[in-house]
């Protein structure tokens, strides 16, 4: 009997992450009798933190955060996508990208990742409450605070989710963070971004302060106290009939001012193959059936996941059993914020949210913030030209 050809795959370990992928694996293995596939699964933060070259080393396929992309091209631990799939395909994935989704994985000209997972920061609400309570959803900050200030609003303030919200709030007021060497943003932007910030976070409980996005949509959906989060990654995993106690609704964000609706930061998730691996053609095989557009539009979204592919959002069989999410939130996801993907950003990432953290918390001088942050900032681009 010959030898099964095995690959081996790490994700994140929520129903979004995981179970998209096993069923992927499964339909694969049925094609290809002569391949097994075998997912683990790790914590969110780990998804967010454990290097690329531990995982590489391990994993022939690896479902990763687009912040590694310079990190991995860098060090070439992924294979180039460029070197194994025709260019067909690829333009297509290009062309039918979700927001920047596809550009995300893309660095120094070569696509290290298919775009297989698209998500953005949006709102979430509990329609049946709102009903009940005589409530209309927001539509712009302004309305946000007035009630928050009834207790009714959430959102996460685990330290990575608040950078991505200072982006969110700079980018909203006009001003793209990280756009020059020296400092994250001006000064104007930046003590206006985390005064606006603050005003919300001091009217939202302390407990959200250890819920990342979909913690606090298990605390809408298992309680009746929030009935509106105004940004945190999507997860249409809640959206779905049966999946939690109650279905929540995903919306558009809300207006900042009158530059129209806030822009959040671009998040979602690739699938990369190790350089590492034995069986390169073979994984690169399996990404491409992950990633087509028939596969994203029933397989891998029927089975929890939240594809990249644009024509799964468009379709509607899916936005029938999901509440229209993917349609509903489509317009924050086209124009949400590409952060940066430089060798040393993880660095910056993995620190400046616990300083804002502290300001939210304690309060504090807003340009002693910015000072420290930039500081971070600065040294993090120092790791890109000492070891890119």
């Amino acid at each position: 009997m010959t030898k099964k050809i095995q690959l081996k795959g790490i994700t994140w370990g929520h129903s979004r992450g995981f179970v998209p992928m096993v069923a992927t694996a499964q339909r694969y293995e049925e094609l290809h009798p002569e391949v097994e596939i075998v997912w683990k699964k790790r914590t969110l933060q780990e998804f967010a933190d454990k290097s690329i070259e531990e995982l590489a080393g391990e994993y022939d396929l690896l479902v990763i955060d687009h912040p590694w992309t310079g990190h991995a091209a860098a060090k070439k631990m992924v294979v180039p996508f460029d070197d194994y799939l025709e260019r067909e395909y690829l333009e297509d994935q290009r062309i039918n990208s979700v927001g920047q989704s596809y550009t995300s994985y893309n660095f120094e000209g070569k696509q290290w990742a298919l775009p297989i997972d698209a998500a953005t920061p949006v709102a979430a609400s509990r329609p049946d409450l709102l009903a009940e309570l005589g409530l209309s959803l927001p539509n712009t900050f302004a309305d946000v605070l007035a009630l928050a200030e009834r207790g009714r609003v959430a959102f996460s303030l685990i330290p990575v989710d608040v950078l991505m919200s200072f982006y969110m709030f700079c980018c909203s007021l006009g001003e793209k963070p990280c756009a020059r060497a020296e400092e994250v943003v001006s000064e104007a932007t930046g003590v206006k971004a985390l005064q606006l910030f603050k005003s919300l976070a001091d009217l939202t409980d302390k407990r959200f302060y250890a819920k990342n996005p979909f913690m606090v949509f298990e605390d809408m959906a298992n309680n009746d106290e929030i009935v509106y989060c105004p940004f945190a990654y999507g997860y249409s995993n809640y959206a779905r009939e049966g999946y939690a106690r109650k279905v929540l609704h995903f919306h558009d964000l809300v207006s900042l001012d009158d530059r129209g609706p806030m822009i959040s930061t671009l998040g979602g998730a690739g699938l990369a193959v190790s350089a590492r691996s034995a069986n390169i053609a073979t994984a690169v095989d399996y990404a491409r059936f992950v990633g087509s557009p028939s596969i994203q539009s029933s397989i891998y979204v029927e089975n929890g996941g939240q594809p990249g592919h644009l024509k799964a959002w468009e379709n509607d069989y899916v936005n029938a059993y999901t509440s229209n999410f993917f349609r509903d939130t489509l317009p924050a996801l086209q124009r949400a914020f590409l952060r940066p993907r430089y060798f040393g950003h993880m660095h910056f990432q993995d620190h400046a949210g616990d300083i804002i953290v502290r300001y939210l918390r304690n309060g504090g001088d807003e340009q002693a913030v910015l000072d420290n942050i930039n500081k971070l900032y600065r040294e993090s681009q120092l790791i890109e030209n000492v070891h890119g």
